[in-house]
């Protein structure tokens, strides 16, 4: 994963009222902290930040050029969004060092598709790793190609990249492939009854009798 640089400014006001106020101003409310300093408040710009976490993912590496002549590199490690208008209200930043290991969780990407008449459940879509703070993966790719019901793949089936730790249980279930189901099980379920063709009910058949000569 590459990083992006951005700029960012010291925030002096907080509460809802001052998040408020820098959030109109074009830019997301964060906090720096880690490593045992003081947390730093800064408010970066919310053009620049959404581009790079759109590109990059939510484990996005910032070397962050704050306008009080410091200069942090540090790695998203919450955000929170407006479920409506889809816009960032706040992000927490992990100070790291070049060299470091840090623990994140990488979203699993499926490729391929599976046999036909089957269904593909994705159990879990991330998985978490240890790496270098300046290598993480964005993504990890797990193939299903041709696979038939019945089959799984575990955390431990993934390829890692070079220096990528498996930190989950490797036994932990990623993908599960069963049958895709009939239409008399779909009809089952939803309480449908198979009917047989009949006469009216009440009726019943007379024999023709031989007309009399």
């Amino acid at each position: 994963m590459s990083e992006v640089k951005i700029s960012a400014e010291p925030r002096t006001e907080f509460g809802k009222g001052g998040a408020r106020r820098t959030r109109r101003a074009g830019k997301v409310p964060a906090v720096l902290y880690g490593h045992g300093e003081k947390p730093k408040h800064i408010a970066l710009p919310a053009r620049e930040f959404a581009a790079a976490i759109r590109h990059g993912g939510a484990n996005q590496l910032f070397t962050i050029d704050i306008t009080d002549g410091t200069q942090a590199l540090a790695l998203t490690k919450a955000i929170q969004r407006d479920p409506i208008k889809d816009t960032f209200e706040h992000v927490d930043l992990l100070l790291v060092r070049r060299g470091e290991k840090v623990t994140v969780d990488v979203p699993v990407q499926l490729v391929g598709e599976a046999a036909r008449n089957t269904l593909v459940m994705h159990e879990n879509d991330t998985l978490s790793v240890s790496a270098d703070a300046t290598r993480l993966p964005e993504s990890l790719e797990v193939s299903i190609e041709g696979l038939e019901a019945g089959a799984h793949i575990t955390a431990g089936d993934v390829k890692l990249p070079e220096g990528v730790e498996l930190i989950v249980d490797p036994t932990t279930v990623l993908v599960v492939i069963s049958g895709a189901p009939t239409a008399e099980q779909l009809d089952a379920e939803a309480g449908v009854e198979t009917e047989e063709p009949a006469g009216e009910e009440g009726t019943v058949e007379q024999p023709v009798e031989a007309a009399q000569a």
